[in-house]
């Protein structure tokens, strides 16, 4: 019954747990302050602007791919704890380079740490949180996001106005990777104060432990009750890959992967890549790079927060409609201002806005929801990889290839192909996704088998 959760100790687990989404958005956005002092610091070409830009992201491909596994075998916290240390020896190495080929090592590291919390964060957070509230919780991953990303802009611009141009291209940049290391750091201590998951720890035989954490989360009956389920549902299993790809879960792996992807090529990096310059266009002056982050950031920020509200109480599968629906709109008008050439006017600034409400409300959070719930027990882990590996192939498409279909198809084209994949998503929400809200991870298990 939800009057016997230790919402308290749930919540200072999931707080804790998000932490490596605050990283994630700290980690990923602070190349953005720090890109062009380096440029002038190494003399980089733009390919070579290209590789170190890019480092992080092929090392969050790297670490998923490692991290279901590695997680499988010892433990949610532990991988956790991993990727908080290779956070701080990126900061670290990120700060100190005196090569080129240093400081692309350092940002790979710290990818690694990204795309390992990119997946174990809120894995942790679903195989702890009560049914009731399970998506709210997790939600909390994609807030410490955005809260990462803007508190890095902040101290991004914070040590900027420290000195002079010269003193940024010498030093500021490496302040800017080097304050990594605090946030690094708690999330280290944190971490050592939290319980390994629980079903991960039936699912090592180890019940005793595992339901000592669930009583203290569920109350002493219903935790007996949930440790019962749990070791129900792995008699079932069997662990492997070939059976991820058998009737029954094939369509849960296609979802998964589906989300992943779409959430990445229906547009929003490219978009907050482009906003800047879309500012600037709408009259905002000199200081529309900076507008533009705290305008974007609010949105984001603003709109995550009606996710937290709405999905334990619409639905994950209701959300995503309306907001990709939203987005479709949205595409559709950005598209339309630049083929009539209303680009300079503040219609575009509306859409883009529109745009990011609906994806921070929907997109933005529920696929890190529904990965995380959707997949068995016993290979959870490794399901989850693979879907989060398709959403970092998803940011290297659409960061290597916008500017290219920028150029070559116009802004008009370019939006309305996002457009029509946002379209693709919608038709495929409303044939293959399922509600799974107010479900233990057992019975969502159960119920598809979901996806017969």
């Amino acid at each position: 019954m939800n009057h016997q959760i230790n919402m308290r100790y749930v919540y200072m687990l999931s707080i804790v747990a998000a932490i490596g989404g605050l990283l994630f958005g700290y980690d990923t956005a602070v190349i953005s302050g720090a890109i062009g002092n380096i440029q002038q610091k190494f003399q980089l070409s733009d390919e070579a602007m290209g590789g170190v830009a890019s480092a992080a992201i092929w090392g969050c491909v790297v670490g998923v791919i490692f991290s279901g596994r590695i997680s499988d075998r010892f433990g949610r916290k532990k991988v956790l704890v991993a990727s908080a240390i290779l956070f701080a020896l990126s900061a670290l190495g990120s700060a100190i380079p005196n090569t080129i080929t240093q400081l692309v090592v350092a940002r790979f590291i710290g990818g690694l740490g990204v795309g390992m919390a990119s997946m174990l964060s809120p894995m942790y957070i679903s195989e702890i949180a009560p049914a009731h509230n399970r998506g709210t919780l997790v939600t909390l991953y994609q807030l410490a996001i955005v809260l990462g990303i803007n508190l890095i802009y902040f101290i991004n611009l914070l040590i900027a106005g420290m000195g002079d141009e010269q003193w940024n291209i010498d030093m500021g940049w490496r302040y800017m990777f080097g304050s990594e290391v605090i946030p690094s750091a708690l999330f280290l201590m944190l971490l050592l104060l939290v319980p390994e998951s629980p079903r991960w720890l039936a699912k090592q035989g180890r019940d005793q432990e595992a339901e000592k954490i669930l009583k203290k989360i569920n109350g002493d009956e219903r935790g007996a009750e949930v440790l019962k389920e749990i070791k129900e549902t792995l008699k079932e299993e069997k662990g492997t890959l070939q059976e991820l790809f058998e009737p029954g879960l094939r369509v849960a792996m296609v979802i998964g992967i589906v989300l992943a992807i779409f959430s990445q090529i229906t547009g929003i990096n490219a978009i907050i890549y482009y906003a800047p310059e879309i500012f600037k266009s709408v009259g905002f002056g000199t200081e529309s790079a900076l507008l533009q982050t705290v305008v974007i950031g609010l949105t984001n920020t603003v709109f995550t927060f009606v996710a937290i509200w709405l999905m334990d109480k619409a639905g994950r599968r209701k959300l995503l409609l309306w907001g990709v629906s939203g987005m479709v709109i949205c595409l559709l008008g950005m598209g339309a201002s630049f083929y009539f050439e209303l680009s300079s006017g503040p219609l575009l600034l509306l859409f883009i806005l529109g745009y990011i409400a609906c994806f921070a409300s929907s997109l933005g959070p529920i696929p890190w929801v529904l990965i995380s719930e959707i997949f068995p027990n016993k290979n959870r882990g490794l399901a989850m990889s693979i879907s989060i590996v398709m959403l970092w192939i998803g940011v290297v498409l659409i960061t290597q290839f916008f500017p290219v279909m920028l150029k070559q198809l116009g802004g008009a084209f370019t939006f309305w192909i996002f457009m029509i994949n946002a379209i693709i998503l919608v038709l495929f929400i409303w044939r293959y996704v399922p509600e799974t809200k107010q479900k233990t991870l057992e019975e969502i298990e159960k119920a598809g088998k979901p996806f017969n």
